[in-house]
């Protein structure tokens, strides 16, 4: 198994920039997929971003695509997501998640999650 704690949130104004970490535990965490999801107020979660587990073919949902950046060290057992030109609609709780398998960005293939991190963004 593999536990997920999520930092790096905050408040900030459109534009700026901000880097959310996900720290890992467990032996085996090279072999899981990493996904970042989000789910803002009144609003079902949403894929984010996506890597495998070597940190390489990213995926990105279009409405973070050329902002947001995701990479990992596995030696670190370490997934950060680099959030750049944020705007109000990224507003949202911030979520890691972890599976074994093909990469996947459906939420409900994903087996392990953290507890989230509030991202704010005032216009």
């Amino acid at each position: 198994q593999v536990q997920l704690v999520e930092s790096g949130g905050g408040l900030l104004q459109a534009g700026g920039s901000l880097t959310l970490s996900c720290a890992a535990s467990g032996r085996t965490f090279e072999s899981y997929h990493v996904a970042w999801f989000r789910q803002a107020p009144g609003k079902e979660r949403e894929f984010v971003a996506t890597s495998n587990w070597r940190g390489g073919d990213p995926e990105y949902a279009d409405s973070v695509k050329g902002r947001f950046a995701i990479s990992r060290d596995n030696a670190k057992r370490m997934v950060w997501l680099q959030m750049n030109r944020l705007k109000p609609e990224d507003t949202a709780v911030y979520y890691c998640a972890a599976r074994i398998g093909a990469v996947k960005t459906n939420e409900y293939n994903y087996d392990f999650w953290g507890q989230g991190t509030q991202v704010t963004v005032s216009a």
